[in-house]
């Protein structure tokens, strides 16, 4: 049959009538006439149609109108000089947007220092007391007692702008020709000899930021300046300046250090004393002229010749200063505990912000004896060992038993530098963190004598390895801790506690640092504080329970009305660690100055010592961090730059420090034990086995002589003072005779405590 092309049936449709089983399997959509399923198809290929024409036609649309505009802008084509000048300018604002963005997330870190009350500090004057109440140094300033500096001394004023800052008046916070000047002085001389930081830049350091040497802490500056630039005025930023900045002597401010110096009113110094002070700025700690007189004077004739060279005066109107320096009160060494001060005046502040008063005085608990002792064991052993082991900086801080501060070194000199690296100084323990991973575990249920591998271990692609690079096989964990193993402790933390348990227990024993939890943190690569680990270590020998640690124990205002009372205010001391655990780790760590890498820290006086070193990667850290029952103290030593040392050890330096301060510290007290070792306290023979041991031993001929603590009182004397005292505190208060009005009531010497009638007059 032929059939025309008109009567042509889709394809589809044919192949539908030829097999009549695909009609069978047809669906409820596909079971309408006929006749629709042609007309979808029309509708879908007139979407696909209209869809493509529209796209096409877009495109030819841009096209033509790129095209447009590509020959509107082939009017403004340059070229020769105008087209390499145009191409230098483009360049410019590409970079300069990039420079932009880059300028704004630098300066974001910078500006959230000013979200706080950066002004609390003149909210508050504080007098401090040692813990047996005699005055140690003074922190904060009356803001109303500031001297206007339209009222300070033209000569200070210029003195001072003549050696900081000359185009003080002139600069946005940043000095840009004189620190192109510095630059180009300083390659002329080969090395730093003048700064290019502005006073602006100097006055946002003291502010807001520390005295630690980096490039971040530069580009903070910079923009901080430019920050006080744009919310003060000039003669605000001077004022705060002179307010502010240390001057040696334990003094803030000239106003302070102008009485200190000189005992007279800042108001009026004249220009041979406005010298002396401007150069304090620069080292408060080398030209405070009470410890150095000659120093304190070529400085001064230094800042005569800037104000020469500045313009600001002639020779002629200082060659009477020069012919007649300034003389200064004769006042013994002033060695105030200034690190200390700083922590604590942060420490009264957090305290007492809810005061109506901040004229304060307050009785804090450093003992100043075993702070000078502190002090010097720590230069001591820089001094004599600084150079061989290529260290320059070290911090300690002891705790009494009961956490009361007693001693705090932040640093080698406070005057060359006031960054508190006892306090804020963040630096990986090493192997002084693993007593948390152990204390973790006997929690857990191991004890001293439980067994572990030491051997090879890989923990997420992590092979940690020994400090010889040899391994023992099956250990128990008191060896494991007093040879200081890194295997053990990685293992315990991979197959019995985990990384979270180990941070919580470090946390709940007295370290506030956030703390990674990362694979390396058993070996102690999260940053910690020398405060912190003395305070952590403390729970030891006070059985478990956390420490307390404190600097304040009393505030008081100028009337004599107690504010805050730190046995009255603060919250009892809770358990952090249970007695039996903290019973197995003194037992191990009591071992460690016997058996272990802590040797050199073992004390003369047979007392008993608990502790750990730590030593980080490439040398960069060390620790000993121990102690007896009655002392906590953590000893480190570095470089603030975190160049390697001379391949320093917890048990080298650290130790050795440790021991020449705690032999000191253990002298003429009435000791205490450590909590659940045998035989915690010395013997009666005791002494004599130390002379006998000194005898033996061989001299030392570039060894330091040891300290000898002064003793006023002895042990038995002192403890029948106390009990007295405590008799005198728990007594009942004396009544009157209700017969007796109006009249004195004395009680008869002759009779035991009788009182005797009598009127004004009786008793004499």
């Amino acid at each position: 049959m032929q059939i025309s092309a008109g009567d042509a049936e889709p394809s589809g449709r044919e192949t539908a009538v030829q097999d009549p089983r695909q009609d069978d399997n047809r669906t409820e959509e596909d079971s309408g006439p006929p006749d629709d399923r042609p007309r979808k198809r029309h509708i879908l290929l007139r979407i696909d149609s209209w869809i493509d024409s529209t796209v096409w036609n877009a495109g030819f649309s841009l096209g033509v109108w790129w095209e447009d505009i590509t020959i509107f802008f082939r009017r403004f084509t340059v070229r020769g000089w105008k087209k390499a000048l145009f191409e230098v300018l483009g360049e410019c604002m590409t970079w300069g947007t990039a420079g932009s963005v880059l300028m704004l997330a630098l300066a974001l870190p910078a500006f959230e220092e000013t979200k706080g009350n950066w002004r609390a500090q003149s909210d508050f004057a504080v007098t401090f007391l040692d813990r047996y109440g005699n005055e140690i140094g003074h922190r904060g300033i009356i803001h109303e007692d500031s001297v206007p500096i339209d009222e300070l001394p033209d000569t200070l004023i210029k003195a001072v702008l003549a050696t900081e800052d000359r185009r003080f008046f002139d600069h946005y916070g940043i000095d840009f020709l004189g620190l192109s000047r510095a630059i180009s002085e300083n390659a002329r001389a080969g090395g730093v000899v003048q700064g290019g930081s502005t006073l602006t830049q100097q006055l946002a350091k003291n502010l807001f930021l520390s005295n630690e040497r980096t490039i971040e802490r530069k580009i903070k500056e910079a923009f901080l300046a430019v920050w006080l630039e744009s919310n003060l005025s000039k003669k605000e930023i001077l004022r705060l300046y002179l307010d502010r900045a240390y001057m040696g002597g334990g003094t803030f401010g000239a106003a302070a250090a102008s009485q200190f110096y000189f005992g007279k009113a800042i108001t009026d110094i004249n220009l041979a004393e406005s010298a002396m002070l401007a150069g304090l700025f620069k080292a408060p700690a080398r030209y405070a002229p009470h410890v150095n007189l000659p120093a304190a004077r070529a400085r001064a004739n230094e800042v005569l010749t800037n104000l020469v060279q500045g313009g600001l005066m002639t020779e002629g109107q200082v060659i009477a200063a020069r012919l007649n320096p300034a003389t200064v009160i004769d006042r013994a060494q002033v060695r105030a505990p200034d690190f200390f001060l700083d922590w604590a005046f942060d420490e009264v502040q957090r305290i007492a912000a809810p005061f109506a008063q901040h004229s304060l005085v307050v009785r804090t608990t450093i003992d100043m004896g075993l702070q000078q002792a502190a002090e010097e064991s720590v230069e001591s052993s820089l001094r004599q060992y600084g150079e061989s082991y290529k260290v320059k900086q070290g911090a300690l801080v002891m705790v009494e038993n009961g956490g009361a501060l007693r001693a705090m070194v932040g640093g080698r000199d406070y005057g060359e530098s006031q960054f508190n690296r006892a306090t804020k100084a963040l630096r990986q323990p090493g192997s002084s963190f693993k007593v948390y991973t152990y204390t973790a575990a006997m929690e857990k249920g191991f004890t001293p004598e439980s067994v572990i591998s030491d051997a090879p271990i890989t923990w997420r692609g992590w092979s940690p390895q020994n400090y010889r690079r040899s391994y023992s096989g099956r250990v128990t964990l008191l060896t494991a801790i007093a040879k200081s193993i890194n295997t053990v402790p990685v293992r315990l933390a991979k197959d019995e506690l985990g990384t979270e348990i180990i941070a919580a227990t470090a946390k709940k024993m007295g370290i506030e640092t956030p703390i990674r939890t990362d694979k390396t943190m058993p070996l102690g690569t999260s940053e910690v504080t020398v405060l912190d680990q003395a305070t952590a270590y403390a729970v030891f020998p006070a059985g478990g329970l956390e420490a307390r640690r404190h600097g304040v124990s009393q505030i008081l205002n100028y009337d004599g009305d107690i504010l805050y009372d730190f046995g009255r205010d603060a919250p009892p001391a809770k358990r952090v660690v249970s007695e039996k655990a903290n019973a197995n780790m003194n037992s191990m760590l009591t071992q460690i100055p016997i058996i272990g890498t802590a040797r050199k820290a073992a004390l003369d006086n047979g007392i008993v010592v608990g502790g750990k070193t730590g030593t980080t990667q490439a040398y960069r850290d060390a620790w000993f961090v121990g102690f007896t029952g009655d002392y906590t103290t953590a000893v480190w030593f570095g470089n603030d730059d975190y160049t390697s040392t001379n391949n320093m050890t917890g048990g080298s330096l650290p130790a050795m420090t440790f021991k020449r301060l705690m032999d000191y510290a253990e002298q003429g007290i009435e000791h205490r034990a450590i909590p659940g070792i045998e035989n915690p306290l010395p013997g009666p023979d005791a002494r004599k086995k130390e002379a006998e041991t000194a005898a033996a031993k061989p001299e030392d001929e570039n060894a330091l002589p040891p300290l000898v603590r002064p003793r006023s009182l002895s042990s038995n004397v002192t403890r029948l003072l106390k009990s007295i005292a405590e008799k005198f505190n728990s007594a009942p208060p004396l009544k009157i005779p209700p017969d007796l009005p109006g009249k004195v009531a004395v009680i008869d010497p002759q009779r035991t405590g009788e009182i005797v009638k009598g009127g004004r007059n009786a008793g004499r």
